[in-house]
């Protein structure tokens, strides 16, 4: 979101994969687009985009590149494909910064692997928090969206473009490829991203299956296809734009339907809305909706036990975490504080590391 912005500094370059790289002019300009069609201002123009986009250099996984006095290299950070952990090799330490970071396997990615460092920065959105089992939650899934398409009714799945929508697909053809399902929203663009870059994709031959199973929505009448589909997939994944929005509407007065929620919702988000008050807002208008609205834990961060876990494989000396509220910090803190230096960041303040 703010990456454009940071070109208006002298000789800034980004370093990353080439999916990531691939995937965020498709984010920025549709970003862009939504500035002006919402009328809400960006810290960046459109200038700024273009300037961001020749700014990429691609680098493939564990190869080593220069930044400086710096050795770098990219690992798997198992959050979606593309996504990196950097490993920073400097005259006298190791570093090793997470990202967003998932130590699990899931349906298109191959979960994150320690590197031994003496400094890791590690994301701890999930710190006191235990995720259920993976493939237990998916067969509730299945068995949900399989209880709402045999009452007669159609399963509306809005899912985040890249990464959660393509799960559930590979989820719904490997477990009940008889469904009628229907995709829709950013994520059949980013999707064929992902193909001009199979090398990030785990077991790519089996994703195009599902692709060639998936329909694709591409148009209006296919849009109003897709209302007669078993199961209909599409952005936005926390209910606040998108295909969604548009289903939602014509699907809302037929209680065979239902909406299942698989990701993370923001507060104020209008998935959370849904959730907490069987609200939502719909082009302007808060509506009741008398929908079957479930929730399932398919998050592509670690848990705390693998977020643990992990730290202690890396064997760090010093650990600073970020990227989480500071009670999910402090229960991380409270368990490997005796084991690891940990640091708990304030914006504006550095942190001074003593080697």
């Amino acid at each position: 979101g703010m990456v454009p912005w940071l070109t208006r500094f002298n000789n800034i370059r980004f370093h990353g994969t080439s999916l990531t790289a691939d995937v965020s002019e498709i984010m920025w300009r549709d970003t862009y687009k939504v500035s002006k069609i919402e009328g809400y201002p960006l810290s960046w123009d459109k200038r700024d985009l273009e300037y961001a986009l020749e700014s990429w250099i691609t680098h493939e996984y564990d190869e080593w590149f220069n930044v400086g006095a710096w050795k770098c290299r990219l690992h798997r950070a198992g959050h979606m494909p593309g996504a990196c952990m950097i490993e920073i090799e400097t005259p006298t330490h190791r570093i090793l910064w997470s990202g967003d970071l998932d130590t699990r396997d899931s349906p298109n990615t191959i979960g994150a692997k320690p590197i031994e460092c003496d400094i890791l920065c590690l994301e701890a959105t999930y710190g006191g928090k235990n995720h259920p089992n993976r493939e237990q939650e998916e067969n509730r899934f299945v068995t949900a969206v399989k209880n709402i398409v045999r009452r007669g009714g159609v399963a509306l799945v809005p899912a985040f473009a890249s990464g959660r929508g393509q799960d559930i697909l590979r989820i719904l053809h490997r477990e009940a490829p008889e469904l009628n399902v229907h995709y829709d929203g950013m994520g059949t663009r980013l999707t064929r991203k992902w193909f001009d870059n199979p090398q990030h994709i785990r077991d790519p031959s089996t994703l195009e299956e599902v692709w060639k199973w998936t329909k694709k929505v591409s148009s209006k009448s296919d849009r109003k296809k897709a209302l007669q589909a078993d199961v209909i997939v599409t952005t936005s994944g926390m209910l606040d734009g998108g295909p969604a929005l548009w289903y939602l509407n014509r699907l809302r007065n037929d209680q065979a339907n239902g909406i299942l929620i698989t990701g993370y919702q923001a507060e104020n988000s209008g998935g959370r809305k849904l959730l907490d008050e069987g609200k939502i807002s719909i082009f302007g208008n808060v509506t009741q909706i008398d929908l079957e609205v479930s929730q399932f834990q398919l998050s592509n961060h670690a848990g705390h036990s693998e977020l643990c876990n992990f730290a202690n494989d890396c064997n760090p000396q010093n650990m600073i975490l970020f990227h989480a509220p500071e009670e999910s910090r402090n229960v991380i803190f409270s368990e490997m504080g005796e084991k690891i230096k940990i640091h708990l960041p304030v914006n504006g303040t550095p942190i001074l590391i003593n080697s």
